[in-house]
């Protein structure tokens, strides 16, 4: 087998560092929501939101793409130039003199972001088997995890000392560093042998056996319904901290706890999935979320709870439907997974792309009706997760294996 060149902490490192370019570029732009939507859009600050979702829409594109592609052409090569991509988007974002051509610079930066995310791992599959690259994974995901903790305080900082635009320059300096470290540092990991040409037809035939199967497009259906949730609540949080709770100062603060809190979820979900099995701990963790999520609009609709304890639930119910995301989405895609296991790698392009395609479709309306308070959001929230449940009792019992 094939060995890294780079000793393992190194590599970890690495391979930390390319993966989290997409909660960077995501999490760091929400502290300049106001400032973009009162630069771009200010007679629709609302609009600001689609400088996430733009990005989110671009890298479910590039998703379907880079697997297969890597596979063909190799796993640097495709990185370095998904990277060059990502630097065009974000020099064009930089200098946008539109909101929308903001949309259409931060769609390029996602598409090129999704090749450092999605081949940095199929590294590590290349390199790596078993136990040891379940080991390698658990440290990369670790690190990667920190990275929404910290990411609005950073650009949060950013705004303070170089201005909104400049978050953009910060982006394309870390890509480029991460890159050149990659170059110098990591041979190729996917050798020339083990290469598949590039054919249109096997991806249209994945596509086809993706779609047939009962099982994998629910999967498919509630994990696009998850992503929506967490992205509905991503791209309106930072205006709910600022405009209902007068706290925007204090966001990136309050979003650190958020991510940090959250990010034991899938330290949780490990402990718990082996016990429950998947199906059933989706199906709780949605159902929890249902109750969570109602509550929350009788809060909102009501004056039950003092401002300040109104405050900490919609803290607790942020940070219940970002654990969601830990607690379902692993589970969701071994589901869509399962039954796929002859074409993996191209299923696993075709299931991320839908979903977060999808996703985004359904986040951006929930996002537009914010009205300055959580109530809108809630609600859009509170429907996709009834409606993931159901769809999920309806997966039980078309499922042919035992989760």
């Amino acid at each position: 087998m094939t060995k890294a060149a780079l000793g393992r902490t190194e590599f970890i490192a690495l391979i930390a560092m390319l993966s989290a370019t997409v909660a960077f570029s995501i999490d760091a732009m929400l502290p300049a929501l106001p400032k973009i939507g009162s630069a771009l859009s200010p007679n629709d600050p609302n609009n600001a939101q689609l400088v996430v979702t733009s990005f989110v829409l671009g890298l479910g594109l590039g998703t379907f793409f880079v697997g297969p592609i890597s596979d063909s052409f190799g796993r640097k090569p495709v990185i370095i130039v998904g990277a060059a991509i990502y630097v065009i988007g974000a020099a064009l974002a930089w200098m946008a003199p539109t909101l929308e051509m903001m949309f259409m610079a931060r769609v390029l930066q996602g598409m090129g972001a999704a090749a450092p995310r999605i081949v940095s791992l199929a590294m590590v599959r290349d390199l790596f088997q078993g136990r040891e690259m379940a080991r390698i994974l658990s440290f990369v995901m670790l690190v990667f995890s920190l990275i929404p903790a910290i990411a609005p305080t950073i650009g949060a900082l950013l705004i303070l000392v170089i201005g909104w635009r400049g978050i953009f320059g910060v982006f394309i300096g870390f890509i480029i560093v991460t890159c050149i470290w990659l170059a110098l540092r990591q041979p190729e990991s996917l050798s020339p042998e083990n290469r598949r040409p590039l054919q249109v037809k096997p991806l249209l035939s994945a596509v086809g056996q993706v779609f047939a199967h009962p099982v994998v497009r629910l999967s498919i259906a509630v994990q696009t319904l998850c992503f929506a949730m967490l992205f509905s609540v991503l791209t309106t949080t930072q205006q709910i901290y600022d405009i209902r709770f007068g706290r925007g100062d204090e966001f990136h603060l309050w979003f650190a706890l958020t991510a940090t809190l959250a990010a034991g979820a899938s330290i949780l979900n490990a402990m718990l999935v082996v016990r429950l099995g998947m199906q059933k701990m989706v199906i709780t963790v949605l159902a929890a979320q249902i109750f969570i999520c109602g509550t929350m609009i009788i809060f909102s609709i009501s004056d039950v709870l003092p401002e300040f304890g109104y405050f900490a639930y919609y803290v607790l119910w942020t940070t219940s439907v970002f654990a969601l995301a830990g607690m379902t989405l692993g589970n969701l895609n071994a589901i869509a997974l399962e039954p796929l296991g002859h074409i993996a790698g191209m299923a696993a392009s075709v299931v991320g792309a839908v979903s977060t395609v999808g996703s985004v479709l359904i986040a951006i309306p929930i996002g537009q009706m914010f009205d300055g308070t959580p109530l809108p959001v809630a609600i859009g929230v509170l429907i996709c997760a009834i409606l993931a449940f159901c769809l999920m009792l309806i997966l039980r019992a078309h499922a042919t294996v035992t989760a």
